[in-house]
């Protein structure tokens, strides 16, 4: 695989497309779409995406968290295809590239999206650069349920109507369970390897069972608003097609349950192609 592909980390990449689809979802049901907006809108945030993950890439291996012992998906800086300083000339201009594109936004949305946009950059690199940094804090729950859900849908739908309304903040609360919930799936597969290198995550800091509690909260979170917005917003019966998929979240949770080290590799990747097919079955239902 090119290498760049690989620091880019193409699987992580719904967190940043599921809440964009799902705040223009909202805004077409509303009768309230920009296509260019929205375009531009999928493009930073996919930037803003492989941004962070380039940044990860450098330093997570800068702080040795990345080694020999990783058994994890391989990492382009750990295994000597990339060198730190390049990766992170990279992350740079991504990032550059996506305050290009910010500026447009911004001229659309007002000071709240050069708040958004700077907040989203300086904690996808504090993330795990920094002198604090999220992710080896036991911070990173919050900051991917907050900037990948809570933020990412209603911002998008702000972009396209100038408002934030009740039902963007609910789809946010869904994407970012989802988020989470990869999250926790990467950090317990991690448990040993952080715990050695002080990488002190929620799943180093409780152990295993709290995290798959923490799992199973997220898929009842993210599987209650598509029930709760379908009985009592008045929302298109079709959004609880998404519950046909609680199996497969069951068969995801009893799999982390029981799994451990590598074997939670496939667990990682089902997680984040259900938030996928979960996203496009909510988005389909949402402007029918």
């Amino acid at each position: 695989m090119n290498p760049w592909i690989l620091a880019s980390r193409p699987k992580t990449l719904p967190a940043a497309i599921s809440p964009v689809l799902l705040g223009l979802a909202l805004a077409y049901h509303n009768s309230q779409f920009n296509l260019f907006v929205g375009s531009l809108t999928m493009v930073a945030s996919v930037l803003i995406q492989i941004g962070t993950n380039f940044a990860n890439d450098a330093y997570d291996f800068l702080s040795g968290v990345d080694d020999d012992n990783r058994i994890g998906p391989k990492r382009a800086t750990n295994s000597g295809l990339l060198s730190v300083k390049n990766v992170l000339k990279k992350m740079w201009l991504v990032f550059a590239l996506s305050l290009i594109i910010g500026c447009y936004l911004t001229y659309i949305g007002g000071w709240p999206i050069v708040l958004i946009g700077s907040l989203a950059i300086l904690s996808g690199i504090a993330y795990t650069g920094g002198p604090y940094p999220l992710g080896y804090n036991g911070l990173g729950d919050i900051f991917v349920f907050i900037f990948f859900g809570v933020i990412a849908v209603p911002g998008t739908y702000y972009l396209q109507t100038n408002i934030v309304n009740y039902e963007s903040i609910l789809l946010g609360i869904l994407s970012g369970s989802f988020s989470t919930a990869i999250l926790i799936v990467n950090n317990i597969r991690d448990i040993d390897t952080d715990k050695s290198s002080g990488k002190n995550t929620l799943a180093v800091k409780f152990g295993k069972e709290i995290c798959v509690i923490e799992y199973v909260l997220m898929m009842i979170f993210a599987f209650s608003i598509p029930i709760y917005m379908t009985i009592f917003l008045g929302f298109h019966t079709s959004m609880l097609l998404v519950l046909l998929t609680i199996p497969i979240a069951i068969k995801l949770i009893l799999e982390l349950h029981f799994g451990l080290g590598d074997k939670l590799n496939s667990v990682l990747e089902k997680t984040a192609r259900l938030y996928m097919l979960v996203t496009l079955i909510l988005t389909f239902a949402i402007v029918s």
